[in-house]
C-alpha cells in the first residue's frame, strides 16, 4: 500500500499549489483605479493597498544629510501623490531649483503637487513657474484642487493675496460649496505654529473658508514637526523639516499642539481612503514619532 501513496504524492501537492495560486486578492478600495490582484504585486505594494493610497507632505527642503536621507525615503516608497508645502532655498533661482530641489525630488516632479513659500515666490517668475510648467509639460496654477483616493486636495497660496475678499478665498468658497469634509488644504505658512515663525494671523480667510468643509490642513515655514487638536473641525499639521536647519525658538500659539518635534528631519506620511486617512510624523531614519487618524464624511 506505500507505493501507492508515494505515487499519489505529487499530485496532491500540486493541487494544493493550484488551489492557492486562485486565491482571490484584495483591492485599494480607496482609488478610483483598478489595481492588479494582489498576487500580481510585490509585497510593497499589496501592503499600499491594504492600508489605503500613499500620499507624502514635506517642507522647506534642503540637501543636508537629514535631508537627503528624508528625500529616499520619500522616493523609495513611491507615493502617488507628494504634497510640497513650499520653499526652495535661498531665493528660488532657476540654480536653487536645480541644485537644491531637483536631486531630492526631482524624479517625483510629475507626481507632485506643490504650493509656493516665501523663498520663491518673490521671484516666481524665473524659478517657480518655469520649473514646474518644464516638469509638468503645463502652467501651475496659484491655486487648484485634485481629487484622490476619495479626499480632494486643495493647493492653496499663503503667499499670494487671501484677504476676504480676494481672488483666491472666492475661489475657495466656490471650491468647497458641496457636501462632504474629506479634503485636505496645503498652503506654506500656517495659521498655527509653536515654532520660531509664531501663529500666522493673515491667512485665516483661509481658515476661515475651510470651516466646516474640509478636514486637515498641512503647512511648512516652520523647520520642525507640529500636530494640533482639532480647532473648527480642522486639523492642523506643521511639516516643515525638510532638511533646512532647525531655529530652536518655541513660541506660545493660540491652538493646542498636540506633538511637536524639533530635533530632525521628517515628514508627513498619509494613507488616504474614503472617509478615513491615517497620518504618521515619519522621522528620516524611518522611526514612526506621532501618528493619529481621522474621518471625514465622503464627498459627493
Amino acid at each position: 500500500m506505500m507505493a501507492p501513496i508515494r505515487a499519489l504524492l505529487p499530485l496532491v501537492l500540486f493541487a494544493a499549489l493550484g488551489l492557492g495560486a486562485c486565491s482571490p486578492g484584495g483591492g485599494d478600495r480607496g482609488t478610483t483605479d483598478a489595481p492588479p490582484p494582489a498576487a500580481a504585486r510585490p509585497p510593497a505594494e499589496r501592503s499600499h493597498a491594504v492600508r489605503g493610497t500613499t500620499v507624502w507632505a514635506v517642507g522647506d527642503a534642503y540637501p543636508t544629510p537629514g535631508g537627503r536621507r528624508l528625500a529616499a525615503r520619500v522616493r523609495g516608497e513611491r507615493p502617488r501623490l507628494l504634497l510640497y508645502l513650499g520653499d526652495v532655498y535661498e531665493t528660488g533661482t532657476p540654480s536653487d531649483f536645480r541644485e537644491r530641489y531637483e536631486p531630492l525630488y526631482g524624479t517625483l516632479a510629475r507626481r507632485t503637487l506643490p504650493t509656493p513659500g516665501n523663498h520663491e515666490w518673490p521671484r516666481r517668475a524665473t524659478g517657480y513657474r518655469p520649473y514646474w510648467r518644464a516638469k509638468l509639460g503645463r502652467p501651475q496654477p496659484d491655486w487648484q484642487r485634485r481629487r484622490i483616493a476619495g479626499w480632494e486636495i486643495l493647493q492653496l497660496n499663503s503667499e499670494a493675496p487671501h484677504a476676504p475678499g480676494s481672488a483666491q478665498v472666492r475661489w475657495l468658497r466656490r471650491a468647497v460649496d458641496g457636501p462632504g469634509t474629506c479634503r485636505i488644504a496645503i498652503w506654506h505658512r500656517p495659521r498655527w505654529s509653536t515654532g520660531w515663525h509664531g501663529d500666522q494671523a493673515d491667512v485665516a480667510p483661509l481658515w476661515r473658508a475651510l470651516r466646516g468643509r474640509a478636514r486637515l490642513v498641512l503647512s511648512g515655514h516652520d523647520h520642525d514637526l507640529q500636530r494640533f487638536a482639532d480647532r473648527d473641525g480642522l486639523r492642523q499639521y506643521v511639516v516643515g523639516a525638510g532638511g533646512r536647519p532647525n531655529v530652536p525658538l518655541p513660541r506660545r500659539s493660540a491652538a493646542r499642539a498636540r506633538f511637536t518635534s524639533r530635533s530632525g528631519a521628517g515628514g508627513l506620511r498619509l494613507r488616504l481612503r474614503r472617509g478615513a486617512a491615517t497620518i504618521e510624523i515619519v522621522s528620516a531614519g524611518g522611526r514612526v514619532l506621532d501618528r493619529s487618524a481621522v474621518r471625514c464624511e465622503p464627498l459627493r
